[in-house]
């Protein structure tokens, strides 16, 4: 795997910057979709709404307000390609609804094998990672250890928001 070939993305945030290489080859319709996000500017200002040390860090769908931003249409899961949830890598988020991942990534902050397609059931097939961090982990680490509460319905929020301040194709 050729590292021209893969698309890399710049996740700056209010704790530090993270530098994302998407898996196109492996994930092609989460990294194009992802990719679309980014370019629209959709993830600027947007906030990492949900935090659990110990497991994940997730964000792309909610303002600073917990108002969630709208999104494109849901694309199909690729938790059938191989990759699996491990430190590091990003997975789209979804409902239980198997194909239902829009814009909302998460940031695995352990090897989260359960997270991996493990058969054709909603709760065994898993979810799609498509990318890595390739520098900033240690931002992620920092995100991660943040105090959370609860917020207009949802637990794990952080209790200062951690911005998505921007988000760019790295040319």
């Amino acid at each position: 795997m050729s590292e021209e070939q893969n698309p890399r993305v710049m996740l700056e945030t209010s704790q530090g910057n993270i530098t994302i290489e998407l898996f196109r080859d492996k994930a092609p319709i989460s990294a194009r979709n992802f990719l679309s996000y980014v370019k629209d500017g959709y993830y600027d200002g947007l906030i990492f709404h949900r935090v659990i040390k110990g497991f994940m860090i997730q964000g792309g769908g909610m303002d600073e307000n917990m108002q969630p931003r709208k999104t494109k249409f849901a694309i199909k899961n690729e938790a059938t390609n191989g990759l699996s949830n491990k430190r590091g890598t990003l997975a789209m988020a979804r409902t239980a609804v198997v194909d239902s991942a829009t814009s909302q990534f998460f940031i695995n902050l352990v090897d989260n094998a359960f997270l991996d397609n493990r058969g054709k059931t909603p709760d065994l097939f898993g979810y799609a990672v498509f990318g890595q961090v390739v520098e900033g982990m240690e931002v992620v680490d920092a995100i991660a250890g943040v105090k959370t509460g609860n917020r207009a319905g949802h637990s794990d929020v952080p209790v200062e928001n951690v911005f998505i301040t921007k988000a760019s194709v790295i040319e």
